[in-house]
């Protein structure tokens, strides 16, 4: 079993920056992907960025490309730290954060069924 906990929301000004973390544990296959997604009032939850844990790969949608800049402290046997950094913000990047794990292979363009393990969500507000 893999326990994901997520934080680091808040409310910021158009141009600001907020950085989220995420911290997951459990067996170590069932985490090596880490991605972050976001959920806009009434619409499906979207994929924002990955990374492969151990490769460093990452991979991000065309809406924050540039802006957002995910990573991951260097892994141990217990668990994996990721963050993500979220610079320039824009009021459409308003919405609930949920960062999610995965085993096997790490690449970009998730559905949200494709991650297995989720943390609770954090809010990002962004206001004009």
């Amino acid at each position: 079993q893999i326990q994901v906990v997520d934080s680091g929301g808040g409310s910021v000004q158009t141009g600001g920056s907020l950085r989220l973390s995420c911290v997951a544990s459990g067996y170590i296959a069932g985490r090596n992907c880490m991605g972050w997604f976001r959920q806009h009032p009434g619409k499906e939850r979207e994929w924002v960025a990955s990374i492969h844990v151990g490769a460093g790969s990452t991979y991000y949608a065309d809406s924050v490309q540039g802006r957002f800049t995910v990573s991951t402290v260097s892994q141990n046997s217990d668990k994996n730290t990721a963050y993500l950094q979220m610079n320039n913000l824009e009021v459409e990047d308003s919405a609930m954060y949920f960062c999610a794990a995965r085993g096997g292979a790490c690449y970009g363009h998730y559905t949200s069924q494709e991650f297995t393990y989720w943390g609770q969500g954090t809010q990002v507000t962004v206001s004009s």
